[in-house]
């Protein structure tokens, strides 16, 4: 599914030898051209309804700073949330903060199951064979998924500037909020503004969970990164961090158990 021949899959510095892994489910709001009467304000594309706004810069500066694969999905959250279960009542939108998705009502299982064929499934798979690839390469691995989240939602405002979102596994995570926590200007999430109980959790929990990678989903708040100056900021930050880490699991095994 694509417009222009543009890939649906985007994968980035593919054989970067650094020991992270990048995705970055919510990277775009592109809706493939099959989709141009999707129902939906243009100019609401350009909001988080449809992608996670600066999201994908930060990403690509790590990817360089870090040596690190990066893998996101060239299609809009409201085609298809590439971030959820195929059977989550949320994997396609009809009603979202800032109104419905007339695309996306009485969808048949036809076109629930194409969407999953054409672009869900191509993206976890090319996952898989990334880390696949490197497990067989021996090359130590740990996951990282960046997001970002809007300032206010529903009308409750959100006082963090970061979050960190894990599961049981707190290799990652752990260090992490220790490094952001020392930093007084930063008011820091612990599984917030979500936590893997509103199941946005998945890509990071499919993919390094039964490999027992290290991981974690690092949540930006996207009036912090909503120019090239804020992402590099961000930037500049997490890589010290994730450079630190990077060092703290050296002595561990990160390939797969």
């Amino acid at each position: 599914m694509s417009d222009g021949g543009s890939p649906v899959v985007v994968v980035e510095n593919p054989e970067g030898s650094g020991s992270f892994v990048i995705v970055c489910d919510h990277a775009s709001n592109r809706i493939p051209g099959e989709f141009s009467s999707f129902g939906v304000d243009p100019a609401l594309l350009e909001t988080h309804i449809a992608w996670d706004p600066g999201a994908l810069g930060v990403a690509r500066h790590l990817s360089v700073r870090l040596d690190a694969p990066l893998v996101w999905p060239d299609a809009s959250r409201l085609v298809i949330d590439c971030n959820r279960s195929d059977d989550a009542g949320s994997l396609i939108v009809v009603e979202t903060e800032r109104g419905p998705v007339p695309g996306n009502r009485g969808l048949s299982h036809e076109e629930r199951r194409r969407r999953l064929e054409q672009i869900h499934a191509p993206y976890h798979a090319t996952i898989d064979a990334l880390l696949k690839h490197r497990t067989d390469a021996h090359l130590p691995t740990a996951v990282v998924a960046i997001h970002s989240f809007i300032p206010v939602f529903f009308g409750k405002g959100r006082p963090w500037q970061v979050g960190v979102v894990f599961g049981d596994d707190r290799r990652l995570a752990d260090p992490l909020i220790h490094a952001l926590e020392a930093d007084p200007a930063l008011t820091v999430g612990i599984n917030q503004p979500y936590s893997p109980a509103d199941h946005v959790y998945y890509t990071v929990e499919r993919h390094a969970g039964p490999r027992g990678l290290p991981a974690a989903m690092i949540e930006i708040r996207n009036d912090e990164i909503g120019n090239e100056e804020g992402q590099r900021r961000w930037t500049d930050r997490l890589a010290r961090i994730l450079v630190a880490v990077e060092r703290s699991l050296a002595g561990a095994s990160h390939a797969a158990v």
